[in-house]
């Protein structure tokens, strides 16, 4: 997805391999310009990023991309128990300490906002500004779809996952291929109008490569993350970007990220599902480039 591509792999502990991917080799970092980092969702991949990307590579920025420990070709032989967010934003930390950019600017979309908040708790001194796309800092179970069906049914759905785990799989694993669960996926989490089944294709046969025990484990790590307890801590300058026809995650918990994080700016998109970036980039990439500007 960037035009320009160097990948390289980062052990980051003894039994962790991280993936990363830059557009620039490391040893021509340029360190004082901005070098976004970006930071993608529950289950996903950097194909959400897929209109974002080349739109600020084409204007110049250094870029890093990234799979999480567990997620895709990096690595955890320790299991899925060490993916945390501390984790994850240490892992990135230590690939962030090779390159040696003095300018780093973190874009995160959905869980990947609980991945920059963490990073942006445990490493002020080393970013300059985040973007934060439909997150939550409540949990994730008690609000989802403006209620708490998840919380109720999510417990039933990881049994049946644990007691019929090959059905369970090879559901997990095929679902992209079903017309009728790309269409529920569409209508659930996306603007029907604006995003094409192609793209919910791809979402849905990514989320397929990764092990469904992942997402029973970060959706639990998202209900105990305590980063709301630290919201008024961080300083760090903030976009906080929502769709107003978000049903995953309810418009109103954007306004408290912005309520409680005070060197923020809100942007609610007309429109806009939970991934507004995909329903709307012209819009979303304009918005995030004069926030970086400012």
């Amino acid at each position: 997805m960037l035009k320009t591509n160097y990948s390289a792999y980062k052990y980051t502990d003894q039994n962790t391999k991280i993936l990363y991917s830059t557009n620039f080799e490391i040893k021509n970092i340029k360190k004082d310009e901005p070098l976004l980092v970006f930071n993608y969702g529950l289950v996903c991949s950097n194909a959400h990023w897929m209109y974002q990307l080349p739109y600020f590579e084409n204007l110049g920025y250094q870029i890093l991309i990234h799979d999480y420990r567990c997620h895709f070709s990096s690595e955890c032989s320790d299991g899925i128990e060490t993916c945390t967010f501390q984790n994850i934003a240490n892992d990135l930390h230590s690939i962030l300490k090779d390159i040696n950019s003095k300018n780093v600017h973190m874009i995160g979309h959905s869980m990947g906002v609980n991945v920059t908040l963490e990073y942006a708790r445990l490493y002020p001194e080393f970013i300059k500004s985040q973007t934060l796309i439909s997150g939550t800092v409540l949990p994730p179970q008690d609000i989802m779809f403006d209620s708490n069906i998840v919380d109720i049914t999510s417990p039933y759905i990881e049994d049946v996952a644990k007691n019929f785990s090959d059905l369970f799989e090879s559901i997990w694993k095929s679902s992209y291929k079903n017309p009728i669960a790309r269409l529920a996926v569409l209508r659930g989490g996306f603007n029907p109008k604006k995003t094409s089944d192609d793209f919910v294709q791809l979402y849905m046969k990514r989320i397929g490569e990764l092990n469904s025990d992942l997402f029973f484990h970060l959706l639990n790590q998202m209900k105990e993350h305590d980063i709301i307890n630290d919201l008024e801590k961080i300083k760090t300058p903030t976009l906080i970007i929502g769709g107003d026809k978000d049903k995953v995650i309810p418009n109103y918990l954007q306004k408290i990220l912005y309520q409680y994080i005070k060197n923020s700016e809100l942007y609610i998109v007309k429109d806009g599902s939970h991934v507004p970036q995909v329903d709307f980039p012209d819009s979303i990439n304009d918005r995030i480039s004069r926030f970086l500007n400012s």
